[in-house]
């Protein structure tokens, strides 16, 4: 696979092999594109006892659904995990695939923005579910509309449409 860089992402977007929305001009970098935090949240609920991870397991089980309005912000302690979502909606075509990225400027401060499960499939037509962890020392204030992560493209060798358990996904 090839990463596209600069005029390549430009020119996938045209030919309609990549389409963001929203998107604005500045949000495209010279080999990523940046992509918002959303709205949403999944917080995971204060229990104790075992979580137990299989096949059937669901997150919306011991989460909860939390939505965060423009200019306010939702805090993450350290060493605690939330799930957020891209204001973004990302389409490609079944030729392109890519990788969710953090941006070092906001790991510096100890947020790990998309901890596992960056790859994304090609044909996907979803926003992105971002898996949020302070590693940090000091709580952290989330703030929707903030350029949170970044998306690299890349093109595949041959062709496939992901359509699995998140196909459609609109909610953390």
């Amino acid at each position: 696979m090839t990463v596209l860089v600069g005029r390549e992402i430009w020119d996938a977007i045209n030919r309609g092999e990549i389409s963001i929305d929203p998107l604005q001009d500045s949000q495209v970098g010279p080999g990523s594109v940046d992509l918002t935090l959303g709205n949403e949240f999944r917080i995971f609920k204060k229990e104790t006892g075992v979580c137990h991870v299989h096949n059937e397991s669901d997150f919306a089980d011991v989460t909860e659904a939390v939505s965060v309005a423009d200019g306010d912000y939702i805090t993450i302690a350290p060493c605690e995990m939330i799930l957020g979502i891209t204001r973004e909606r990302i389409t490609l075509s079944e030729t392109m695939a890519g990788w969710l990225e953090g941006r070092s400027r906001f790991a510096r401060f100890g947020l790990a923005v998309h901890v596992t499960a960056g790859f994304m499939q090609p044909g996907i037509s979803n926003q992105q579910v971002l898996e949020i962890v302070n590693l940090g020392h000091k709580t952290l204030a989330l703030y929707p509309g903030t350029r949170i992560c970044q998306f690299v493209f890349e093109r595949c060798l041959g062709a496939a449409k992901y359509k699995g358990r998140f196909v459609d996904q609109v909610k953390p």
